[in-house]
This record gives structure tokens, sequence and C-alpha cells, in this order.
């Protein structure tokens, strides 16, 4: 076996050595050129060798500026989002209490305007805080209201804040009456298994009574603890039928107690006839929007009936 030793310099590595040098004899060659000629060999090197590496530079040149500038403008997109997040929220603001303000002026002095506070603790999901109490004239069962109609009832009462609950409680009782005074009956919350599903239900009507859907139905003022006239819900089909006697329909709420967060709250003696302060019309106008979501919550109904379906299945399966 041969002794090892250095390989021999091969044919590929004479030529790179050679091209080297060729290189190298241009470079100053063309060192010693005029200018004129210098920019001619310049322009012609980049026409053809280096133009690919140039395009290439240009390509890669374009991709940062274009990040840069999608940086930017993604970060103008955001401030712009929160603007008019914040804008939107101020405007909704804006919005309620001008209309609240509107809905004082109607109802008189007897009715004071303060936030809603939800304590966001279980169990209490129906019941808020107010910052009114029996030094500013709030008595226990002064109507809650706010511009659509009736939120709840002051149910207790302490120096400076009170504590109410809106018709999602379970013990919440409104007399009530349809708006053309022909039909009475009392106005209840209906527990369903999901709290989504929690609905109001107008009972007491007599079988004989037909009640088109999108009916108003206004408190009665019988009682004594809410004034006549404020807007409850709108009729929204047959709930159930005793006998031959009685009949119960389904109310569509026009206030939904989640989003409120601005009401007025009775102080002192309170006038005993709201009706003025909300036209039938003004009342009928909510029905198209109301309706509107009609689709989506009887989905959701279907969805939850579906889901309970399934609960019960899993149950007696896993008996």
């Amino acid at each position: 076996m041969p002794a090892y030793g250095a390989e021999r310099e091969t044919g590929g590595g004479r030529r790179q050595a050679a091209v080297a040098v060729t290189l190298l004899v241009l470079a100053l060659a063309t060192s010693y050129l005029p200018d004129l000629a210098q920019q001619r060999v310049a322009s012609a090197l980049r026409a053809s060798v280096l133009r690919p590496f140039i395009a290439t530079q240009e390509r890669l040149a374009d991709a940062r500026v274009r990040a840069t500038e999608v940086a930017v403008i993604r970060g103008q997109l955001d401030s712009l989002t929160a603007i008019l997040s914040t804008q939107s929220a101020l405007s909704d603001e804006n919005r309620t209490l001008r209309n609240l303000l509107d809905l004082s002026d109607r109802v008189g002095p007897a009715y004071q305007a303060v936030s809603v506070i939800r304590p966001g603790t279980p169990g209490s999901e129906s019941m808020f805080l107010i910052f009114l109490g029996a030094e500013h004239g709030v008595r226990i069962g002064a109507p809650v209201i706010n511009r659509h109609g009736l939120v709840g009832v002051i149910r207790e009462v302490r120096g400076r804040t009170a504590v109410g609950m809106d018709w999602t409680h379970p013990d919440f009782r409104a007399s009530a009456m349809l708006a053309d005074g022909t039909a009475f009956g009392i106005v209840e919350n209906q527990r369903r298994t999901f709290r989504e599903e929690d609905r109001l239900v107008l009972n007491g009507m007599a079988y004989y009574e037909d009640v088109e859907d999108g009916t108003p139905v206004l408190t009665s003022g019988l009682g004594g603890v809410f004034p006549r006239g404020i807007p409850i819900g709108l009729i929204d089909g047959v709930a159930d039928v005793e006998g031959r006697w009685r009949k119960g329909y389904w109310l569509r709420p026009v206030v939904e107690p989640g989003s409120v967060t601005h009401v007025l709250v009775a102080v002192g003696d309170a006038p005993v006839d709201l009706a003025p302060a909300w036209p039938v019309d003004s009342i009928r106008t909510r029905t198209d929007a109301v309706l509107r979501d009609a689709v989506l919550e009887d989905s959701l109904r279907l969805l939850r009936s579906l889901l309970e379906e399934r609960m019960d299945s899993s149950s007696v399966v896993g008996r």
C-alpha cells in the first residue's frame, strides 16, 4: 500500500486560480482607465454578469419596505380601531343619557337618574345596586325604569344606596294590561334550565281573549306597586291554556337588563299614571327591531333544547 501523501492538484484548481488572477489583472487594469471608460465597464457588468444579483437585491429591498409599510399600516389600523371603539362607547352612552334626559322631562321630577351597578357574584345576576337611598327619597317598591320601559323594582333601601331586582328575578311580579286597557293579567318571570332562556309570561288572561303578536303590554297600576302605563313587553305567542277559562301569553321584553347602565328611580311621591311618557306608537316602533332577533333567539332556544336532550340521554346511559 503506497504511503499517504498530498493529493495532486487537479485541473479544476488550476483553472480557478487562473480565473482569479485574470480578474485581479482586469480589476487593476480597469482602475487605470479614464472615468468614462470605467463607467462604461461598470454599466456593462451591471447589465450582464451582475444583473441577477442586482435584481435579487432590489426584491429584498422592496420586501423590507413592504414589511415596514405593513407594520405601520397595522399600527395605524389598531389605533384607529381603538379610537373608534372608544368613540362608539361614548356615543352609545351619550345617546342613552340623552334619551334618559328626554324621559326624565316626560315623567317629571319625581324620578331621579342614577347609574346601575351589577354585583357580578354568583346568585346575584338579577340584582343591581344604585347610589340613591332613603336620604334621597327612595323607598322599597319604587319602580325602576329607562327609556324603553320597566327595568325592575327596589327591594332594599339604605341611607345612600338601594338594591333592586330586574324582571329576570324569580320573585318578579307586575300587574299588567293590554295597551288598550281591555284585558288584565299578571306578568312574571318563568325560569328555564339556562338563564338565557328566562322568559316573561302574561298569566290570567281570559280564555276567549285572542291577542295578536306584537301587542304592547303595560303596567296596569293595580296593586299599588307600579304606576300605570309603563311598557313591559310585546305579546309573542300563546304560552299555555288551562281548561277553557284561562290563557297565558309569552312576552318579548322591551328592556334587556344586561344592557342597562342608567335608569330613573322614583323618589318621593311619583305620578300614578305614566302612560303619556310612552305613546303606544313609540312602543310599536321597537317591534320590528325586537322581531329581527327572534330567529337568532329561536335558534339558540332550539340548540339549548337539543343540549338538554343530550344531557338527559347521557345521564340515563350513565345509570
